[in-house]
């Protein structure tokens, strides 16, 4: 039933709340009688409220679209549409507004304020045909806030985590590849910090620490470009701490894998260095690791 409709009917009113309004009416109609003085209370009850005036959730919501793509005015696109939601709240456009003010907000850098509109688009309306690119813009949201590799990732965390969502609720829509290459370049930036704590702990001669932060990207990136630096790292880690079997192995898992990286080449001539040959240990965790994931 429309707004207009619902205030064309007539409401039972309880004997109390009828007692309250008759009550008001005689004070209302006593005013005038009061004396002097009572011109300004009786201009505040006859006065009207032009503070809100209605209109078509239609107007309001193109407006925004105008603001949005022709002023590039984000901020006041994003009033429109969330004047379209207190206007009409259960209507069709007040959907459409809630998606556009989440997309709105993501073009104009809040990402904050998109991640919310977009949430509530996808709690409210799941079974839409458009919560899956709701659930996507949260997850871009998280991805465009990736910080350098010096800074912590717990973003990088949250854009992973969402962009998985957007693969498991919707691994058939459009958002789907996309947010596979998303997962690839965070799981990226995971492992380069990784390799830049392992690199920090090299200079401070602390091998056991930087040991474990490249056995991590070995472990937990090996599709990412860092693999193959973590493996080199692990032969002169290695070779430093004189534990060489695991040193030919790091090497010769390199040279298996990855034959015409540069790397390869400085880990090779570092085994070479030292009287020995890489050398492949079947039971070492490297070679494992590798086997595990069939590269």
């Amino acid at each position: 039933m429309s707004a207009q409709r619902m205030t064309r009917g007539y409401l039972s009113v309880s004997p109390g709340v009828r007692g309250l309004l008759q009550a008001a009416t005689f004070v209302v109609l006593a005013l005038p009688l009061a004396g002097c003085g009572t011109g300004s209370l009786w201009d505040k009850f006859t006065a009207k409220d032009d503070t809100f005036v209605e209109e078509p959730a239609d107007k309001i919501y193109n407006e925004g679209l105008y603001l949005m793509n022709e002023k590039k005015d984000m901020k006041g696109a994003n009033k429109k549409f969330e004047e379209v939601d207190r206007q009409h709240p259960y209507s069709d456009w007040a959907r459409k507004s809630l998606l556009m003010s989440a997309y709105a907000s993501y073009q104009g850098g809040d990402y904050d304020g998109c991640i919310g509109a977009a949430t509530r688009y996808v709690t409210l309306h799941p079974g839409s045909p458009d919560a899956a690119y709701a659930q996507y813009l949260i997850a871009a949201s998280h991805y465009d806030q990736i910080p350098d590799i010096s800074r912590d990732q717990a973003r990088t965390e949250k854009a992973i985590a969402a962009l998985e969502e957007v693969n498991r609720k919707y691994p058939n829509s459009e958002y789907a590849t996309s947010a596979k290459a998303k997962i690839e370049g965070a799981r990226d930036q995971l492992a380069g910090k990784e390799m830049n704590v392992g690199r920090y702990y090299m200079q401070k001669r602390d091998y056991t620490a930087a040991i474990n932060r490249y056995k991590a990207v070995v472990t937990q990136y090996q599709t990412t470009r860092h693999v193959e630096e973590a493996l080199f790292r692990l032969t002169e880690a290695y070779m430093t701490i004189g534990i060489v079997a695991e040193a030919q192995t790091a090497a010769a898992v390199l040279g298996h894998n990855f034959p015409d990286s540069r790397w390869y080449k400085d880990a090779y001539n570092l085994v070479k260095s030292g009287g020995l040959e890489p050398s492949e240990n079947q039971g070492s965790w490297m070679s494992r690791a590798f086997k595990k994931i069939g590269l």
